[in-house]
């Protein structure tokens, strides 16, 4: 890593340490960015998560974890971890997560046998640990539920998804004082549901329709109440938590720091993430290990002759070349990966860290796609590109189509929401932001979609690369961090317009900002306050 890409790395710490401490969660003044697309109040989520509602006469259990875990025992306590990971339908996540540790810890004996691995701060990289994972000593609290209705290309007949997520934390560890650490751990747990389910029927018998569903989620934007009240609102009928029943779970994603290398004198800090995918099966009652959406297996295609022609053929073929530009592509199976480990941070400058290094021409021995493969799927035209216009355009857009890529793109650390704990002495997210830069930025979006949903209009699904929001032509992110103010992310510049990748033209800072950048090679990285 270059002297440059380590002194970006420490300002952009320092920028994250600021936006997660002070800065309140909206880009103006009385507009919250995830209204009507998210529900991020701690209040109301500790309401959810702790137990039985009556909301307007009904009753029904909340949305702590337990529901939706098939063959879990139907109480009203929360279902501590040993309980979760002995039952049935959870034996093949707890299989395919210890196969994952033990692959990495031989993989780090093999590669780096002078660093030590281990449980606990005697060693130079500190391993997650299983034991508390799977003991009473931990559960997994409600942080978060976000509508993902924008995600409806991929399950249209569903109206896209809901997201449970939850956050792993330990029970032994209550805070005290205001000062005190959070109990909780860096893993998640999202339980991704159908949002238009089994139950989602109308007044009348008439099944529900996504422009019912989008409506009911917008019009939480107005709503005055939160926690206790919100809560019970949202779950009553009308409300759009009302349909969210455990029958509609399609399946569980995990996002856990597997590793973490504090710095050292013979590396910068690193933090590696394992992510994987569990679908249900209704048959068998259990979630079992899946194939990760466009988490394009690089080690496996790079070393197979035959997958590597069928990739290069398949992804070039225009209709889906067409679909990788606007970010709505749905890679098949056989190309994908079950796992990755996405280590952050990167950096701005290409390296095997990335999940599609090498892929391209000039990152590798024996890459997929020559330039002039790139070159003339970009000429062959059929579609009008939003994203895609150059080389480096379609390097980045590999890398951002994954759960890794995306996930080492303007995280906090290696997650997009982390929620705010409300197990804290004070629990606010008006002083500790829920999600990364990359979620809020992509609010606008993901609200137009859901308008578009409620106005009975087709949705624009399109959305631009991972490091840039898509403002759907509004000005409500300009000078802000998510889009051109300080922080943002950045392409530099030149008077020449020809000497400008078309890909990242756009990418500029706000005025008395400018783009300083990590390596001259790519010109991208972070905007500052200009200094002579």
């Amino acid at each position: 890593m270059t002297h440059a890409s380590r002194s970006l790395l420490i300002r952009s710490a320092v920028i994250l340490a600021l936006v997660s401490s002070t800065l309140p969660v909206r880009a103006m003044e009385g507009a919250a960015l995830e209204r009507g697309t998210a529900i991020i109040d701690p209040f109301a989520l500790r309401e959810l998560d702790l137990g039985e509602h009556k909301a307007s006469g009904i009753d029904r259990a909340g949305f702590g974890l337990r529901p939706f875990i098939p063959t879990a025992r139907s109480d009203n306590t929360p279902i501590l971890d040993d309980e979760l990971f002995s039952l049935p339908s959870m034996a093949p996540v707890r299989k395919a997560l210890d196969e994952d540790f033990e692959r990495y810890v031989a993989k780090h004996k093999a590669s780096l046998p002078n660093e030590t691995i281990g449980v606990g701060l005697s060693f130079e990289w500190q391993l997650f640990d299983r034991d508390l994972l799977y003991s009473a000593r931990a559960r997994f609290v409600l942080a978060g539920v976000v509508n993902r209705m924008d995600r409806a290309y991929v399950s249209p007949d569903a109206c896209g998804e809901i997201r449970l997520i939850y956050r792993l934390t330990r029970l032994d560890e209550a805070p005290v004082g205001e000062t005190a650490n959070s109990p909780r751990l860096p893993m998640t747990l999202n339980v991704i549901l159908r949002a238009k389910g089994e139950k989602a029927v109308a007044p009348g018998g008439i099944a529900t329709t996504c422009k019912a569903i989008a409506q009911r989620w917008l019009a939480i934007a107005e709503w005055p109440e939160t926690g206790v009240d919100l809560a019970n609102r949202l779950m009553a009928p009308g409300g759009p938590l009302e349909y969210i029943e455990p029958v509609d779970i399609d399946r569980i994603e995990t996002n856990l720091q597997i590793a973490h290398a504090p710095k050292s004198a013979v590396r910068d800090f690193r933090t590696d993430y394992l992510m994987k995918v569990f679908r249900y099966n209704a048959q068998t009652r259990a979630f079992e290990e899946s194939p990760m959406e466009n988490q394009i297996d690089r080690e496996r295609i790079l070393s197979d002759d035959k997958l590597k022609a069928d990739f290069k053929t398949w992804l070039l073929d225009p209709k889906n070349f067409g679909e990788l530009d606007r970010g709505t592509i749905v890679i098949p199976d056989e190309f994908l990966a079950k796992s990755v480990i996405a280590p952050t941070p990167v950096g701005f400058v290409p390296s095997e860290l990335q999940p599609a290094f090498g892929l391209v021409q000039g990152e590798g021995d024996h890459p997929v796609f020559a330039e002039k493969d790139v070159v003339s799927a970009l000429e062959k035209g059929g579609f009008t590109l939003q994203n895609i216009h150059s080389i480096a355009g379609f390097e980045r857009r590999l890398n951002d189509i994954g759960c890794g890529g995306c996930h080492q793109t303007r995280g906090i650390g290696g997650f997009h929401f982390p929620g705010v704990d409300w197990m804290a002495v004070k629990p606010s997210n008006a002083t500790v932001v829920p999600a990364s830069p990359h979620f809020f930025g992509d609010q606008v979006r993901r609200r137009d979609i859901l308008t578009a949903f409620g106005d009975g209009r087709s949705p624009d699904f399109s959305r631009g690369f991972a490091s840039r929001p898509q403002t759907r032509g509004t000005t409500e992110l300009a000078g802000t961090g998510y889009e051109d103010g300080w922080g943002s992310h950045c392409y530099e510049q030149r008077d020449n317009q020809a000497e400008n990748d078309k890909s990242f033209r756009s990418w500029t800072c706000a005025e008395g900002l400018a783009c300083q950048v990590a390596s001259p090679a790519t010109r991208m990285g972070m905007c500052f306050i200009k200094t002579r």
